[in-house]
């Protein structure tokens, strides 16, 4: 079961107690559109599963620049739910964003140890179209750079 929430002000009920500081620093940062906090929350050795690429990425550095990247790429970005898993350890959060002239709807999954840092992170988008043009620009940014984190364990 999942529980819900409409805004990130207020964190999903049943958070397990090490995940809610993290997922407020989370929020801040992406308000902030800085993540220089981000290596506070993340293990080291984190999986960051790309909505572009079957094969995960490991390592807190390609998730770091992946997502650096996307707040670059991203316009009109905005959270509009958030839903926290049974065991407190998995959030699902809900997004929308631009890039270019089009539209896209998302999902952040992001599993937390139980000492709240992030151990994998895996992005969903839609539709095809916004996809595409994520895809692109990203790959124009960091395609080369990323590629070289891709499965190593």
């Amino acid at each position: 079961m999942l529980t819900t929430t409409q805004s990130h002000s207020s964190p999903p009920a049943g958070l397990h107690p090490a995940v809610a500081p993290s997922l407020a620093k989370w929020h801040a940062m992406i308000e902030r559109r800085d993540l220089g906090g981000l290596g506070a929350i993340t293990h080291p050795e984190v999986v960051f599963r790309s909505p572009m690429a079957f094969t995960p990425y490991h390592s807190a550095p390609a998730l770091e620049l992946a997502l650096k990247t996307v707040l670059q790429v991203f316009e009109d970005f905005t959270y509009h739910r958030q839903l926290a898993s049974d065991d407190g350890l998995s959030v699902v959060l809900e997004f929308s964003a631009r890039v270019g002239d089009k539209n896209l709807k998302g999902i952040d999954f992001i599993r937390f140890d139980e000492t709240g840092r992030i151990v994998d992170f895996e992005v969903m988008v839609r539709p095809l179209s916004g996809l595409q043009a994520l895809g692109a620009e990203m790959g124009a940014r960091i395609g080369q750079p990323l590629t070289a984190y891709k499965g190593h364990v």
